[in-house]
């Protein structure tokens, strides 16, 4: 890049060399909640195509938790309740089955994608 800078009335052309910077990248952004609850980021323990995995379709924080591990629940039950941008989302199993763990626990920030609950391996039925 080509510059003219001026020095006591002086002209001088210079040629400079811009590096390019390397871009940074950001961490977990966290921006301010008005939620009771303590706001920390947390990593997804298990993909979110897992096929025996419950994963959150939406960041936020929980705020309640309605069932518990070995639970048999029925489609459409509500099993927890994520509170995002100051709204209260139900979370409802999508399946019959049994509830193998639940991985968040109330006041846990939770992220897009992340495993919020795993079914239990149901046995073939005849």
């Amino acid at each position: 890049m080509k510059l003219k800078v001026t020095v006591d009335g002086t002209v001088y052309d210079v040629d400079v060399e811009v590096e390019e910077e390397k871009a940074q990248t950001l961490g977990a952004v966290l921006v301010g909640s008005m939620s009771a609850h303590g706001v920390a980021p947390t990593t997804a323990k298990a993909p979110a195509s897992s096929s025996n995995a419950l994963t959150a379709n939406l960041a936020g924080t929980v705020v309640k938790v309605l069932v518990e591990a070995g639970q048999k629940v029925a489609s459409g039950d509500t099993l927890l309740v994520l509170e995002a941008m100051k709204m209260e989302t139900e979370v409802t199993a999508p399946k019959d089955g049994t509830i193998a763990s639940v991985e968040v626990e109330v006041g846990d920030a939770v992220q897009g994608g992340q495993v919020l609950v795993e079914w239990a391996e149901e046995d073939e039925k005849e």
